[in-house]
Parts: C-alpha cells; sequence; structure tokens
C-alpha cells in the first residue's frame, strides 16, 4: 500500500552537485542540495548555486543556511516536534526567531540595492522562498496538532486509544526497516490488539487519507515498510500472535488428515519452526531472519530459504490466509487443490477468493483462480521474483501492496528420520568452485526418490566470501585463513546407511574441487554447522547504510560468472572511486600552490598589541553566551535552534 513517491529524488536529478555541508544541524544522510530542494524546491537550489560563486562575507549564506538548518532539524526530529506541540509559546519564539533572522538577511540585501541589480533579484526570491518555507512550517504544527485530534477520534472507534501512537519513540522506531534507508517519518503507529480489528483501521486511515504501510518484524532488506508519505500509517502487526496447536485437517481433494498450523501475521517464524518440530514435523518456511521475521512477511515476500529446495517457498506451502484489501474488505483465499508439494509440480493450481463483509463471516463475493502450474516458476529458475502479479494472486509476493495479511495457514511436512549435513569450505576461485554446485545436486538428484533407499536433499545454502567475511565464519579446515566459498546442506532418507553413503559421496565431489568436507550427525552438531547461516546482521557492518537490496535467481551453471562478474563491478567502482578522489586532491593542492602570495595579514601575522590596559580590555569585552555552541569549520559559532528560541537577544554568530 505504500505507493506514494518522494517528488524531490527525482526534482533536479541530473544536477551531478558535490554533496556540500553548510547547512548547520544536519546530522541525517541528506546533502544541502537535498534539504533545499526538499524545502525550497529544485528551482531555489540553481539559484543558490548561481549566487555560490557570487558571495562577498557570506554571511548572508550562512544565516539563511541556519534557517534551513532549524526548520530541517524538527522536520526530522519527532522528539522536537512533540516538544514544539507540547509548549506553543517556545513554538512561536522559534518561528519568530526563523523570521528574524530571514528579515536581516533581507536587510543586508537592502543595504547593497543598486550595486548589482540583477543579483539583487535573485537573492529577494531566495529569500521570499525561504519565507514561505518557513510559513508552511509554523502552519505545519496546527495541522499536525488537529490531524492527531481527527486521528485519535476516527481510529478509536477500532482500537484502544492506547495502540494509537504518536510518540518520538514509536516513529522513529517505525521510520525504517532492515535497509536503514530513511525518507519520511510516519505520521501514526498502530498497534491493533486482534486480526478483528485491521478491517476497521484501515477503513479508518481511508478516511483520513493517510498511506497505510503493513509492518511485521521489520527484517525486510527491499525498503517494503519504509514509509514515503509524511502523512502515513504503520500498521504493525506484531500483537497478531495467535498460534495453534499442529490441527490435522483433511484439505480438499484428499482422503486423509494433513498436519496444518494456523498463525497469526505477527507471529515470529522461529515460533512456528519450533512448534512444528515439538510435533515431530518441520515448517518449510525458514529464511535466514526467522528468528525476528513475522508470519505477515513471510507471506507478503514469498519467503523460501534452505528447505526450500525440498519443499518450496511459502506459497508453495500456504493451505489458506485471510488478509484486508486497500478498499477495506476482507479477503480470505483458499488453495483447494493442494499437491503438498511444490506448487509448480501440479498441473495446475486452484485458489477460491472469498469477499467478506465488514462482520468477516458474511460472503459477499465469491471467485475462483485457475492458475497453471508452471506460471508460478521460471524455467530454469524456479521463484521469479520479477512476477509481483503471479497471475492475479492476492497478498503473496506483493510485499504489502495489495493488502495487509492478517493470518495464514500452513501445511507441515514429515523429516525422513535419516538426517546428514554437510559443509564443504572451498578455497579456490569462484569459477573452480561453483561447479561442485551443479555436480552434488546432480548426483542427489539421480538417487532414489521413493521406497526405503530413497535419498532427498532437504536443505542447501551458500556462501560467498564475502558473506563468510561478514559472519565471521569460523574455519573448520585445518587451512590458514577463511574459505572463498561454504556450501551446506542437509541430506535425508528413511535408510541411514544410504544417506551416510550419499553424504560420502559429496564430500568426495568436492574434494575434487579442492575443498574441505565435514559431515554432522547429531542434531546440536548439525544445528552448529547451521548457526552461521542465520547471523545475517553482521552483514550489515560491511555494506553501506541506507541501501535498498533486490533478490536475484541466477541458474547454477552460471553462479560463478555471476560471483566474478559482482566482483568485478565492485573493483572497477572502488578504482574508480579512488581515482576521482585522487584527482580531485592534485587539483585542490595545485589550486593552493597557485594562489599569489599577498602581503600578511594581522590575523596571520603576529599578534597586535592593544594599547589599552589589560584590564580595560577585559572588562569592555562581552562575556561568551552561555547558550552558543560548537565552532563550525568557517569561523561562526552557532546555537542550537531551541537555545535561540529561549533567548531570543542572544547572539550566538560572529559576523
Amino acid at each position: 500500500m505504500n505507493t506514494v513517491a518522494d517528488a524531490f529524488v527525482a526534482a533536479d536529478s541530473g544536477t551531478d552537485a558535490p554533496r556540500l555541508r553548510e547547512i548547520p544541524y544536519n546530522y541525517t544522510s541528506f546533502s544541502d542540495r537535498e534539504i533545499v530542494i526538499r524545502l525550497l524546491g529544485a528551482d531555489m537550489w540553481r539559484l543558490l548555486q548561481e549566487l555560490r560563486g557570487e558571495r562577498r562575507t557570506g554571511r548572508s549564506a550562512r544565516m539563511l543556511f541556519e534557517v534551513l538548518g532549524d526548520v530541517w532539524v524538527v522536520d526530522r526530529n519527532p522528539y522536537l516536534q512533540d516538544d514544539l506541540l507540547d509548549n506553543p509559546k517556545r513554538q512561536v519564539l522559534f518561528v519568530d526567531a526563523l523570521r528574524h533572522r530571514l528579515r536581516e538577511v533581507d536587510r543586508r540585501r537592502q543595504h547593497g540595492v543598486g550595486a548589482d541589480a540583477e543579483r539583487d533579484a535573485k537573492v529577494a526570491r531566495l529569500i521570499a522562498a525561504a519565507g514561505a518555507a518557513v510559513d508552511r512550517f509554523a502552519t505545519s504544527f496546527a495541522e499536525t496538532a488537529e490531524l492527531r485530534r481527527r486521528t485519535r477520534r476516527v481510529l478509536a472507534r477500532h482500537t484502544d486509544r492506547g495502540n494509537i501512537a504518536f510518540d518520538g519513540l514509536a516513529r522513529v522506531s517505525h521510520v525504517t526497516d532492515a535497509t536503514d534507508w530513511r525518507v519520511e517519518y510516519p505520521f501514526v503507529v498502530l498497534h491493533p490488539d486482534t486480526e478483528d480489528e485491521v478491517r476497521g483501521l484501515v477503513e479508518g486511515c481511508i478516511e483520513l487519507g493517510l498511506t497505510i504501510i503493513p509492518r511485521g518484524g521489520g527484517t525486510g532488506y527491499t525498503g517494503g515498510a519504509i514509509p514515503l508519505d509524511a502523512r502515513s500509517a504503520v500498521i504493525n502487526t506484531e500483537k497478531l500472535e495467535r498460534l495453534s496447536d499442529v490441527e490435522r485437517v483433511v484439505l480438499r481433494g484428499h482422503a486423509e488428515a494433513t498436519p496444518t498450523i494456523d498463525c497469526g501475521a505477527g507471529v515470529v517464524t522461529r515460533r512456528v519452526i519450533d512448534a512444528a518440530e515439538r510435533a515431530g514435523l518441520v515448517f518449510a518456511v525458514d529464511p535466514t531472519s526467522a528468528d525476528a521475521s513475522c508470519i505477515g512477511g513471510n507471506v507478503a515476500v514469498n519467503a523460501g530459504g534452505k528447505k526450500a529446495v525440498l519443499w518450496g517457498t511459502a506459497l508453495d506451502n500456504l493451505v489458506s490466509w485471510r488478509m484486508v484489501t486497500p478498499d477495506a474488505q476482507w479477503l480470505e483465499v483458499t488453495r483447494t487443490d493442494h499437491n503438498l508439494g511444490k506448487i509448480h509440480d501440479a498441473k495446475q493450481a486452484t485458489f477460491e477468493l472469498a469477499w467478506l463483509a465488514a462482520d468477516g463471516r458474511t460472503m459477499t463475493r465469491r471467485e475462483t483462480l485457475v492458475i497453471p502450474g508452471s506460471a508460478f516458476r521460471k524455467a530454469g529458475l524456479g521463484k521469479d521474483v520479477t512476477d509481483k502479479f503471479l497471475a492475479g494472486l492476492p497478498g503473496v509476493q506483493k510485499e504489502g501492496c495489495d493488502g495487509l495479511v492478517t493470518s495464514a495457514r500452513f501445511v507441515l511436512h514429515r523429516m525422513p528420520p535419516a538426517v546428514r549435513t554437510v559443509c564443504l569450505e572451498f578455497f579456490g576461485l569462484a569459477r573452480e568452485s561453483v561447479p561442485a554446485i551443479v555436480e552434488i545436486k546432480d548426483h542427489v538428484d539421480a538417487l532414489p526418490k521413493s521406497g526405503a533407499a530413497r535419498v532427498l536433499l532437504a536443505g542447501l545454502e551458500h556462501l560467498d566470501e564475502r558473506y563468510v567475511k561478514a559472519v565471521g565464519y569460523a574455519t573448520k579446515a585445518k587451512r590458514h585463513g577463511r574459505p572463498r566459498m561454504v556450501l551446506m546442506g542437509d541430506i535425508v532418507g528413511d535408510d541411514d546407511a544410504a544417506v551416510a553413503k550419499a553424504a560420502s559421496a559429496v564430500v568426495r565431489i568436492a574434494n575434487a574441487r579442492g575443498a574441505e568436507g565435514f559431515v554432522a550427525v547429531s542434531a546440536d552438531a548439525r544445528r552448529k554447522f547451521w548457526l552461521d547461516r542465520a547471523r545475517t546482521a553482521a552483514i550489515a557492518r560491511h555494506t553501506n547504510a541506507f541501501k535498498v537490496n533486490e533478490d536475484v535467481v541466477i541458474p547454477l551453471p552460471r553462479l560463478a560468472d555471476y560471483t566474478d562478474g559482482i566482483e568485478r563491478i565492485n573493483i572497477e567502482f572502488s578504482l574508480a572511486n579512488k581515482l576521482r578522489l585522487a584527482d580531485a586532491l592534485t587539483a585542490f593542492l595545485a589550486a593552493r600552490r597557485c594562489r599569489p602570495r599577498g602581503r600578511p595579514t594581522a590575523r596571520r601575522g603576529r599578534r597586535r598589541k592593544s594599547s589599552r590596559p589589560r584590564s580595560t580590555r577585559r572588562a569592555n569585552s562581552s562575556p561568551p553566551c552561555a547558550h552558543a555552541g560548537r565552532t563550525s569549520p568557517t569561523g561562526s559559532t552557532r546555537r542550537s535552534p531551541l537555545c535561540r528560541t529561549a533567548r531570543s537577544s542572544c547572539r550566538g554568530s560572529a559576523s
């Protein structure tokens, strides 16, 4: 449902401007260009660029940037916003201080009228735009307070008032997900207590004109839970943690009962995995974020995991799910011909869609979707991450754009009794090591898949060199340094001897590629082998913040080419950045060498002695402002914005 475009990103995107930092109090990742475009518009940024080369003392520019910095720091800090909303007098003083500074800039402009009419007109336009921005900033407090009152009144019909959060902590906690990318803070965060409350909250948000963003554990790496609009409502489903026992249900088209489990959207994936294990069963959806991700997100992104090689992704294991559509209607989707395996192996998949009234029980419309099984997978690739439409199937792989998933029922599987986990460490180049993955999969696929001697590949995970480094992988082989690639897999079957033989054959295939192989038999040893896979949080230390990731699907035979290609791109961009930096430093140093040397000024030379007695100088000098802040690189001492509102007579900027 988060489909509002961030217009400022596209504005003036062709300008290759440096990321200057003249605006004070800017602790965000936004450059001066981005801030000016947000507050004043792209035309004013171009005007500022023209005036930059015409500066004389630069004092007017500093005063203008301080005004923008004051507005920006409040705009990006929900705690300051709450403080000013709670203190109307401080709010008035703060806005008056901003307008006073703009009047000072205009006074300086008028003092020099006539010297350069064209420049004077440009400065006047800039001051007018800044004044309009301050006016919008001043009126935003009353608008925000009124919208908060209205939001409480409308949404309190559907949930407890305590579940409607405007406070700084709630908004800061929901501004981003695992990408750490921040665009806008949400206007409100909603925490429904039950599944039944969700439809009413969606209806209320529509009435209020708020953009709706579903959110679970916030573990996504693609930015699906990030607000792009300041007037947005995040609906956090973490309280929807209803989890049934393992229930044996006779599914349509089956004579015998099938083990299933019913989960609320806020149930953490690990809880479902553990509940299935206690019953001697397997929950197939096992993403690396299982300890924090939630069921609703697993459905919305069609999550998979290491077990997908045998049982498929979330879509393959869903029996039914419930969701609220963008027009605030209940929708239940049920698969009526489940094949208890991968969906693309079935000739067709049939889904019954039932729209329900506000009470959640009365059916208002019914529709049946019949989709060829082959439509869900791309030949030679498996999951098609580019196909968000999925033949019109609601909810799955849409990342919350076509509704909010509130609950889901999954089939559970029984793991064969004999299990071996293999860990293969490759120390050679990717193009020499990756073919082992294809060879291992081909070998296991060729083994019997039915009968007492059947052998299956129940889990497979590939860790590349960067992942191995990021998670601090502890090498098992008696070699110096970390491996360049690690391959882990679960080999299962009914006959322990057949499984052990298959595991030994897999290790020998890896040995032929220069790898070291290890086999875990006991449950504890197998769990330790898989621990490194779950350490995804460590990756954040080795990637850029504010980065949105995208899933890719690579044919196994081309994985080596892909790995080498990505590494080549990394190296080329790294070298290009270093060369640009070297060129810029060379130009900067050359300009300093060519600068004419004039007569030393009093500031550069020896400090002049005053003819006045020391005691007189001390008595006449002004005491430092108690509100003074740190000194900027330009030499001006700046005070915090709230400090200036407290003492408007204070002067903290040196001329």
